[in-house]
């Protein structure tokens, strides 16, 4: 009887891991899943310009599109854009609603949850001021009024980097920041890259720019463990356009600023 039962135990246990190894085998993973659907879900925010914002004929545009649209080419698949929120975008993409998520920064516990491909967009936080005010580093804001996003990573930052002199003016909003900055209330400003882009393409006359980055964190597609061929997929995408300048175009188009490479590092 004993030798009965452990036989049977033993049939049980082959016939369960013969089963979880066909369905193994059978999983297609999301490169197959992507081709034989014809076109790749990507989840992006459809309201983040320059990355992503409606267009004056309605189409979504701005760099995050450039990177996707890169990656489903290289695919051979349409582009199937999928807007998503901060608070529901990760469990679309482990509910596998998306393929990959854009516009993602990294961290230690996202990386519980998903994957990230190589940094492929520039975020930092950015003084800035106009072409006429020599500002270089953070002794030059000494004595300097500096508007800035109260309570915000760019206000702890500026706090953090500025000298007891400088005059930081904390404003409630980003638009009460901007409207402080171009009408002269306040010399400089601190403010992300994607909010920076916006002045500068508008205030020409004001002639604003870049003067130094305080903090880097460059943004990283987001895809689910576990699909090193997506992943890679990803990676190669980024990669040909970094090395053919289309990264760089991108930037200068949306960004208003030349594609520095060592704002993709973390």
């Amino acid at each position: 009887m004993k030798l009965r039962n452990a036989l049977k135990s033993a049939i049980a246990a082959m016939l369960m891991l013969g089963a979880a190894g066909l369905a193994t085998q059978a999983r297609a993973d999301a490169v197959d899943d992507i081709a034989k659907a014809g076109a790749i879900n990507v989840g992006i925010f459809s309201d983040f310009p320059p990355f992503s914002s409606a267009s004056a004929d309605m189409s979504i545009k701005g760099y995050d599109i450039d990177v996707a649209q890169a990656i489903a080419d290289s695919l051979k698949v349409k582009l199937n854009l999928v807007s998503v929120t901060g608070q529901n975008r990760i469990p679309y993409l482990t509910d596998k609603r998306v393929d990959i998520l854009m516009s993602v920064g990294y961290s230690k516990e996202r990386e519980q949850v998903i994957d990230f491909a190589a940094a492929y967009a520039p975020y930092y936080i950015a003084v800035i001021g106009p072409a006429e005010l020599a500002v270089k580093g953070k002794d030059d804001l000494a004595d300097k009024s500096i508007a800035v996003n109260r309570g915000t990573l760019e206000d702890t930052s500026l706090t953090e980097a500025a000298p007891s002199s400088a005059d930081i003016r904390r404003f409630d909003n980003y638009n009460s920041v901007i409207q402080a900055f171009i009408s002269g209330q306040t010399q400089l400003m601190v403010v992300g890259n994607d909010v920076g882009a916006q002045v500068l393409a508008k205030q020409e006359a004001l002639k604003p720019e870049q003067k130094f980055q305080l903090l880097t964190s460059p943004s990283h597609i987001g895809l689910n463990k576990n699909e090193d061929r997506l992943k890679k997929a990803v990676n190669d995408a980024v990669a040909k356009m970094l090395a053919d300048g289309k990264l760089d175009e991108s930037s200068k188009a949306w960004l208003k600023t030349p594609l520095n490479p060592d704002n993709l590092k973390d």
